[in-house]
């Protein structure tokens, strides 16, 4: 791997064929610790990518050199938007924003595509990808608090004492979407009206109507994720019973599973949503997270967070734009209520 990267240097797709590419990359910045198996696994990278759920874009070198890789996943049940991940870059690639020109390249495609837009995280670790984000026109959505486990190493935040890390939403329009109404509880429906404002997604804040019936029972989806030692409850339905779904629920990830932190999803195309919010507003300990899309559910969800044991520092958590820190600090603030009033 030459010192320095040059110029000329080239952004294109990668193909089955070269799946070896993106493991080779991933060992290089992550060793054996990066937080997806699959990244490790070329027939199933070859797979992804020849059935077009992973739309993989590389970055070589003068010389053919791979030095970084960004994907644009197309998840199941999520149809309006993609999902960017695996954003990779080596050592010396860095400060010569080949992140941002391997993005731009994803966006073009995603544009023509007919997408509307880009999802993404960001470690929050350091404010160079952020950063990218920012420089692209994408905005915070909203932060993962705890999300990343304390065994990812990653090159660029050396000299570290592992913990876990947080992340950064980030969502990044391409095409102009149908309006629709978005039904948010009264305590975070000015951040989620910021939100809207500051990343264009398709949507405005609307009033539950008068009487929304409510249903008696909630429908929740559970999905843990064990290379986060995290679990997401994704609500389906809510309903009158939530506080108790939802405790019960995370009291069972917690003492029985011993997960680390619990995400829970709240479909905000529902005028449910705010009613039953706004209900439980006092009783529901989990703190605000982001706008984040869901593939249990159509449109996007309020994600709301609960940590478990999980020390949070705030001081190693980089932004990249005043609406990230106003908004980060609008996160921790109101993690610390839920545990101030729990």
């Amino acid at each position: 791997m030459p010192d320095q990267v040059s110029d000329d240097v080239t952004i294109e797709f990668l193909s089955a064929n070269d799946s070896g590419v993106l493991v080779g990359l991933v060992k290089q910045v992550y060793g054996d610790s990066y937080d997806a198996d699959w990244v490790y696994q070329p027939d199933e990278i070859a797979r992804r990518i020849a059935e077009g759920e992973l739309v993989s874009t590389v970055g070589r070198d003068s010389d053919g050199t791979a030095i970084g890789h960004m994907a644009l996943m197309v998840e199941q049940g999520v149809a309006s938007v993609v999902h960017a991940g695996v954003a990779v870059v080596t050592t010396a690639a860095r400060g010569h924003h080949l992140f941002t020109r391997m993005k731009h390249f994803g966006a073009e495609w995603a544009k023509s595509a007919g997408y509307f837009g880009i999802f993404s995280e960001a470690t929050a670790a350091h404010p160079y990808s952020q950063k990218a984000n920012v420089d692209l026109g994408a905005a915070e959505t909203g932060f993962l608090l705890g999300w990343i486990p304390p065994s990812v190493t990653n090159n660029a935040a050396e000299g570290r004492v592992a913990h876990r890390e947080s992340a950064a939403l980030f969502y990044l329009k391409t095409n102009d979407g149908p309006d629709r109404p978005m039904y948010a509880p009264a305590r975070h429906r000015d951040v989620i009206n910021g939100i809207i404002a500051a990343t264009g997604i398709h949507g405005h804040l609307a009033i539950a109507p008068p009487h929304t019936p409510v249903p008696e029972r909630s429908d929740v989806v559970v999905h843990e994720k064990e290379d986060h030692n995290l679990g997401v409850i994704t609500v389906i339905t809510p309903g009158a019973d939530i506080v108790d779904v939802l405790t019960r629920t995370r009291d069972r990830l917690v003492t029985e599973h011993g997960r680390d932190a619990v995400y829970v999803d709240f479909p905000l195309e529902l005028p449910t949503t705010e009613v039953v919010l706004d209900a439980c507003d006092e009783d529901l300990r989990f703190g605000f997270a982001g706008v984040f899309p869901n593939q249990h559910v159509a449109g996007d969800v309020l994600r709301l967070q609960s940590l478990h044991e999980v020390e949070i520092h705030a001081q190693d958590i980089a932004t990249a734009s005043p609406h990230g820190e106003a908004l980060l600090a609008y996160v921790i603030a109101d993690l610390e209520r839920t545990h101030a009033n729990g």
